[in-house]
């Protein structure tokens, strides 16, 4: 006995096109495997009538004969050759279904164009300056869907910056028969009290007063390796940048970025008789 594919799709047999299509899409959405409450041989039961339906030659001949199986045929394990494509959109730039054309296509055919994927996850964790610099092994705990917590470990990178996220291939939420999702760290680095990042390089601002700007002096500065005695060579111009090699972010084995320090000189708010009579004598030197 032929199905009745109206009562399949709930539409009379005067339904227009659009109507049968508006019918399907509620079906589909309504059947989906992927739903908590789906039925995959329903789903299967309403494609196969909209596949008939949706296309006049085939519809013509179930309407006359309670069949559509020659020419490709209404029966069970039916092709997509009546399918209406343009109603889906991958992405979800407006469509209508919580799932996607690869998710419809896994369950109808039973995965063979496409394994049906876990969900991702998505986890924030607090670095510190130093270590979003240099790169660290971390040890992360993450809920498996059946609620137990499972130890992973991952290298974040050297120079993995303030909000940047680092994905985890595989290691998402599971699914039956299909493919794990992917976990997603996001990274918050905590800011350094002196130091900042710029690219491959660190920088940072040095004020130098006046006295030590014109005759030069040496600064104990600090740095991700400790503290570096700094030379401040004489006559140094408000502004100018200081560089220390390879005392940046660490590229690779054999390459590393520079520490930067911009000087900024300090001019004082005020002199004593001595200093001021001092100066005046510079300016008359014309210095």
């Amino acid at each position: 006995m032929s199905k009745d594919y109206y009562s399949l799709l709930g539409v009379d047999k005067t339904a227009s096109k659009e109507e049968i299509k508006k019918a399907f899409r509620k079906k589909a959405q309504q059947y989906h495997p992927d739903k908590k409450d789906g039925d995959e041989a329903k789903f299967k039961e309403i494609n196969e009538a909209y596949t008939v339906l949706s296309n006049d030659q085939k519809k013509a001949q179930y309407d006359q004969f309670g069949s559509a199986s020659s020419g490709g045929g209404g029966g069970q394990g039916q092709g997509f050759g009546g399918f209406d494509f343009s109603q889906f959109t991958q992405n979800g730039n407006g469509q209508d279904f919580d799932f996607d054309l690869g998710d419809l296509f896994g369950s109808v055919f039973g995965g063979r164009n496409r394994r049906r994927r876990g969900g991702d996850i998505s986890v924030d964790i607090t670095l510190s300056f130093e270590e979003s610099i240099r790169g660290i092994q971390k040890d992360l705990n993450i809920q498996t869907n059946s609620g137990k917590s499972e130890k992973i470990s991952f290298k974040i990178p050297a120079g993995i910056d303030n909000g940047e996220s680092l994905r985890i291939t595989g290691r998402g939420e599971s699914i039956e028969g299909g493919d794990p999702g992917d976990l997603y760290v996001r990274m918050h680095v905590t800011p350094h009290k002196v130091l900042r990042k710029e690219g491959h390089h660190l920088v940072m601002d040095l004020s130098v007063k006046l006295s030590d700007a014109i005759l030069g002096t040496k600064i104990n500065i600090e740095t991700l390796d400790g503290n570096v005695k700094l030379k401040i060579p004489k006559g140094i111009t408000h502004g100018e940048i200081l560089r220390l090699r390879n005392h940046g972010v660490k590229l690779s084995n054999s390459t590393q970025g520079d520490l930067l320090i911009r000087v900024s000189i300090e001019m004082p708010k005020s002199l004593s008789k001595k200093s001021k009579k001092l100066i005046e004598e510079l300016r008359e030197e014309g210095i």
